[in-house]
């Protein structure tokens, strides 16, 4: 099991939670459904990142 094959996901959810968290903080207040998409937005970048695979290292470099 390599680590860095997890941490592409973990990073994406992390932006994309920040990001959302950020935008619904802008007025002081995290209200209920700012909450539902901040957690559908960590959750959908985790597993639309989780499903794209990195890219195989050429050999000739």
């Amino acid at each position: 099991m390599k680590i860095a094959a997890y941490w592409k996901a973990v990073v994406a959810a992390a932006a994309a939670g920040t990001a959302s968290l950020s935008t619904a903080l802008e007025d002081g207040t995290v209200t209920g459904q700012e909450a539902v998409t901040a957690v559908l937005a960590v959750l959908g970048a985790l597993g639309l990142t989780w499903l794209v695979p990195n890219r195989q290292p050429d050999k000739d470099r």
